[in-house]
């Protein structure tokens, strides 16, 4: 199984959710545009500790920090849907999406349709802020009308009870998990939270 790691926005907490996923399924890993540095995959790479992952190549290494269609254009590149090829994993692969749903890697194609592209299932981040409701109920909205299965959503920052609940309660998603404030991101901390997504894993389609 593949798992396609999107969010409601730049800075959600992409990259610390899939080095979660990454360590709890032993899975490989996967950034297929990656704009700006440093790079996630590095990060990632920093927080695991299983011996089993594969992180593989990102497919587009831009130096700018933009949309990965700017920042293409700005090297004299266009990217194409049809320039990616899913890597050969050997059990999951967790893939982390770049920025939102909606940001554009040309002017036709956005960076959920690699989702699509290859049957993943979604992990939606949403980091809690005001305006967070609405920003996420309405990525929310685009991924189901657009028939893309969302395994659940996971919540990054400090909890919002009022706004949590709401969310779960329009959009009918399960919480998969749920990430404090933490003064840093270590392994140790990625192990905490390891143990609870066990709890809530399974019980999702």
């Amino acid at each position: 199984m593949n798992y396609f790691v999107t969010a409601i926005g730049t800075d959600s907490g992409k990259t610390l959710v899939s080095a979660l996923l990454v360590e709890f399924l032993k899975a490989d890993y996967w950034k297929p545009i990656q704009a700006g540095l440093p790079r996630d995959t590095d990060t990632v790479m920093g927080l695991v500790s299983n011996t089993q992952t594969t992180f593989h190549p990102e497919q587009f290494l831009l130096q700018l920090p933009a949309s990965p269609h700017a920042s293409a254009r700005h090297e004299g590149l266009e990217i194409s849907l049809s320039d990616f090829q899913l890597p050969a994993a050997s059990g999951d692969l967790v893939i982390e999406g770049a920025g939102g749903i909606l940001v554009p890697i040309n002017d036709r194609d956005y960076v959920i349709d690699l989702a699509g592209k290859f049957s993943s299932q979604i992990i939606l981040v949403s980091n809690l802020y005001l305006g967070s409701i609405n920003h996420t109920l309405l990525s929310i909205d685009y991924l189901q009308r657009n028939h893309l299965p969302i395994k659940g959503i996971i919540f990054n920052g400090p909890s919002n009870p009022e706004s949590e609940q709401i969310i779960l309660k329009k959009s009918g998603l399960t919480c998969l998990l749920k990430i404090e404030q933490e003064k840093s991101i270590t392994k140790q901390v990625i192990s905490k939270y390891v143990d609870q997504l066990k709890q809530t894993w399974h019980d999702t389609p």
